[in-house]
């Protein structure tokens, strides 16, 4: 899910400033705020790209909230990633085409109307629509009648309303038809896209964004974009993970270092970045409240495909030489501190070896080689106009240190201080805004962040052609062909298998750079307990208590 910063199709920000409420806290940690007496958590935050509609978040910040305020028919289970029944009381089917969902009795949305299967069943009509715009209206390729409400020419109308693999049963039931068999798609279902929705979100679609409602432990009470947002518990929640606390109050940081700073003086109860420069002193300073873990996590550096610069053979010399300007090794020990491993192909080790991990794909394109770095690009005729930029946001994730480290590492490789530029952008939504909108010239940052523990997620989403988070605009029919057998295979090993091939594919491409796998890093206060992260990197606010 998310563009760990991630994401795709031009987003509208005014659809987020319909969130704004009456906001009673603080943001951006001015102050203690109202979530600093009770049993409230005070967290940092990033305002989300797009506004909070399930089907059209696909970056952390979104995505963080939406894991809050819904429950679907699958959730991961926070210690092993494994996807769990929550909603669901079953899902069978005899030919992995035909799924038999059953949804379970007693739930229901925070304005007290009742879950059914038309609940879902709406949903996934409305996020597949091309109508909707949603971002990740991709999702739901799988089920049949998708080329009939989002037809693959982006000109053309939809000749449906709704997706033909769909129909309900009864209020507990209904039926999924994919056009094709796929065996792991019960898998994917704890993504936030499969989420159900009210009438409501359909009856008043301005007052809902204005105020999302929700089927998940907690609730929103408060949004005021750039400064918080506060989420209460939901008393009435169905699930097995009620919250342990009064709720959250969201704060939103532009610097993580500010965040660490608020956190130590004790206006801030938890960070879940811990940034860069504090990672050589976080433990010294927090003792056991410094948590440092693997997650499904990898950061990349992409190429603007569509720009005839970086296109054709030359292109992807300019790519290779450029991967292999990077010194990984040295970044990763002298600014992450044990927090980042390089990467050698573009999933990662959480999955296992099991789950479709390789060590060491991408092979020598990997590896730090100055001299080969350099043939490369002077066969490739020079960077594009001698210099090449590198682009991310700096608001979250300590992007400016690593991004200075890597561009000294090209400059140095290629003997040439000038080669290689850091182009900084102020919000992760205004860097989102520029990729979706093709706008970059350079290599960009393309961190992900896994919506679910499955080889699939890591490729199919980024590289697929026009997948809803391809940001490079890559396209690959060999690639494309490999995905389509994976998802079709009958049995999990064999899926496994194709996908990996399809990997390949990619490594002998490299539409983008493999930079290094992260783990999850967070520090809290003396305040709280139970705070832990799940495989996403994300804390599991529910289990979080507050003395």
């Amino acid at each position: 899910m998310r563009g760990s910063t991630r994401t795709r199709l031009t987003g509208v920000l005014a659809g987020v400033t319909a969130l704004a409420l009456a906001a009673t806290g603080c943001g951006g940690g001015n102050g203690s705020g109202s979530g600093a007496g009770g049993s409230f958590v005070r967290a940092s935050w990033g305002d989300p790209q797009h506004p909070l509609e399930p089907a059209n978040t696909n970056e952390v910040q979104g995505g963080k909230v939406l894991d809050m305020i819904f429950r679907g028919l699958k959730r991961y289970n926070p210690e092993t990633g494994e996807a769990e029944d929550a909603m669901a009381e079953s899902i069978e089917t005899d030919d992995q085409r035909t799924f038999t969902v059953t949804i379970k009795d007693g739930w229901t949305f925070s304005d007290g109307t009742p879950v059914t299967a038309q609940s879902y069943v709406d949903a996934w009509n409305y996020g597949a629509h091309i109508d909707n715009a949603q971002i990740a209206s991709y999702f739901f390729q799988f089920i049949e009648g998708y080329d009939e409400v989002h037809p693959a020419d982006e000109d053309a109308e939809a000749t449906a309303d709704r997706l033909s693999g769909l129909e309900v049963i009864d209020d507990h039931t209904f039926t999924v038809r994919l056009t094709e068999p796929f065996s792991l798609w019960p898998e994917t279902l704890g993504y936030a896209a499969y989420a159900p929705l009210p009438r409501a979100f359909f009856d008043d679609h301005d007052a809902w964004l204005a105020k999302p409602i929700g089927n998940g432990p907690y609730t929103i009470e408060s949004y005021q974009p750039s400064q918080s947002m506060r989420l209460v518990r939901n008393d009435a929640y169905a699930g097995d993970d009620k919250a342990k606390n009064d709720g959250v109050e969201l704060r939103v940081y532009t610097d993580n270092n500010t965040a660490y700073t608020d956190l130590q003086a004790g206006n801030l109860d938890l960070i879940d970045d811990v940034p860069a420069s504090q990672l050589a002193n976080a433990e010294a300073d927090l003792g056991d409240r410094y948590i440092n873990q693997p997650a499904g996590i990898i950061q990349t550096l992409s190429f603007p495909l569509y720009d005839k610069a970086w296109k054709g053979e030359d292109g992807a010399r300019l790519r290779r030489g450029l991967s292999m300007a990077i010194n990984r090794e040295e970044i990763t020990s002298r600014i992450f501190h044990d927090t980042r491993t390089p990467a050698s192909d573009f999933t990662s080790p959480v999955l296992g070896e099991a789950g479709g991990y390789r060590e060491g794909l991408c092979g020598e394109v990997c590896d730090y080689d100055p001299e080969a770095a350099r043939e490369l690009i002077e066969e490739a005729g020079g960077l594009p106009g001698g210099k090449v930029t590198l682009t991310s946001n700096v608001d979250t994730g300590s992007h400016r240190q690593w991004m200075d480290a890597v561009c000294n590492s090209i400059n140095n490789a290629l003997d040439d201080t000038g080669a290689c530029t850091v182009n900084p952008v102020p919000t992760f939504a205004d860097f989102r805004n520029r990729i979706t909108g093709h706008e970059m010239t350079g290599m960009f940052r393309t961190g992900w962040q896994m919506d679910y523990p499955l080889i699939q997620n890591f490729l199919q989403p980024l590289y697929y052609t026009d997948a809803s988070s391809n940001d490079s605009g890559y396209s690959s029919e060999e690639f494309d062909r490999l995905i389509d057998e994976a998802n079709s295979a009958g049995e999990e090993d064999e899926a496994i298998e194709k996908f990996q091939q399809a990997e390949e594919v990619l490594a002998e491409d490299l539409p983008a750079i493999p930079l290094w796998y992260q783990n999850g890093t967070a520090g809290y206060s003396e305040r709280l307990g139970g705070v832990r992260l799940n495989p996403f990197s994300v804390p599991v606010f529910t289990d979080i208590t507050v003395d």
